[in-house]
């Protein structure tokens, strides 16, 4: 990357900044420390993915070749119960779909985990949060495998407002768990 496209990138802000005035730069003092760096890799991949949202805003993994997704809910259970979350649900996409089809579809299913006393704190805190509960996975079968998807829970405790203590070392530990739910399952840690 060359210096004028490293600093290109952060023009928006600048110019958001500059022709907001003195609203912007006193939110800017009640953001976590760090947030202008998680918010220059998500606009990084929101730009390297041609404009899609959902790209910049979430995190994916390649499913180690061979493991099955019995191994990746196991993988799920387990760590869940390591980590104190609890499973509120899942939505199997794919045999909804072969039922009202007829027809064999690619793996599809979204799983829900929750600590409730956390989602609690954090709609208190937020009420706007509420629309990112429950914390989801959902695995994704493409033509070169099985893949896992998740919210970027980084935007949450990395990019917004300062989030009081205890809140703050709780919406850690569940960005941990939801992270530690993807990676090993993706590789088959169980």
């Amino acid at each position: 990357m060359n210096v004028l496209t490293k600093y290109l990138k952060w023009l928006p802000l600048v110019a958001a900044v500059l022709l907001t005035g003195c609203g912007s730069i006193s939110t800017l003092g009640k953001l976590e420390d760090g947030a202008g760096t998680e918010a220059s890799k998500m606009w990084d991949r929101w730009v390297d993915s041609g404009g899609d949202i959902a790209v910049a805003t979430t995190w994916e993994r390649k499913v180690k070749a061979g493991l099955t997704v019995a191994d990746i809910e196991q993988v799920f259970a387990t760590v869940a119960t390591e980590r104190n979350m609890k499973s509120v649900g899942d939505l199997p996409l794919s045999k909804e779909l072969e039922s009202r089809t007829g027809v064999k579809q690619k793996f599809l299913k979204v799983y829900s985990y929750c600590s409730p006393t956390t989602a609690r704190m954090m709609v208190d805190f937020s009420p706007h949060m509420g629309a990112y509960l429950p914390c989801r996975l959902t695995v994704v079968e493409k033509d070169d495998g099985l893949w896992i998807y998740t919210l970027n829970m980084d935007m949450m405790v990395k990019m917004g407002r300062k989030l009081p203590s205890p809140l703050k070392e709780e919406a850690w530990k569940v960005r941990e768990t939801i992270y530690q739910m993807m990676d090993r399952a993706a590789k088959g840690e169980f």
